[in-house]
């Protein structure tokens, strides 16, 4: 069974950073392509970040050099550094893992909520 646990979470000022991590089990984690999704207030689930098997990454144009994204293989971990927060990026945070070559559903689980204030 796969399963993918979102942590670090919380809150914090604009400007600020924050570290997400997403722990991994049930599938070849050094195989896969993850990414990183978010729902914000007005429910749509946006793409935020994505890193493939060989370490290849995509951003957003909204997290564009103020996110980076990276894993572990060794400890099934990939995270999400979060630098220059602003009140924009509060969301719900959701890690995924493609389902099939190519194939990413993103904003399932329980994730992990990140709050800016101004």
């Amino acid at each position: 069974e796969v399963q993918l646990v979102e942590s670090g979470g919380g809150s914090v000022q604009a400007g600020g950073s924050l570290r997400l991590s997403c722990t991994a089990s049930g599938f070849a984690f050094d195989t896969s392509d993850l990414g990183w999704f978010r729902q914000g207030s007005g429910n749509q689930c946006e793409m935020v970040s994505t890193i493939s098997s060989d370490g290849s990454t995509y951003y957003g144009d909204s997290v564009k050099g103020r996110f980076t994204i990276s894993r572990d293989n060794a400890k099934n971990t990939m995270f999400l550094h979060m630098s220059s927060l602003k009140p924009e990026d509060t969301a719900v945070y959701y890690c995924a893992a493609e389902d099939s070559p190519g194939v990413m559903v993103g904003c399932r689980g329980q994730g992990t909520q990140v709050t800016v204030s101004a």
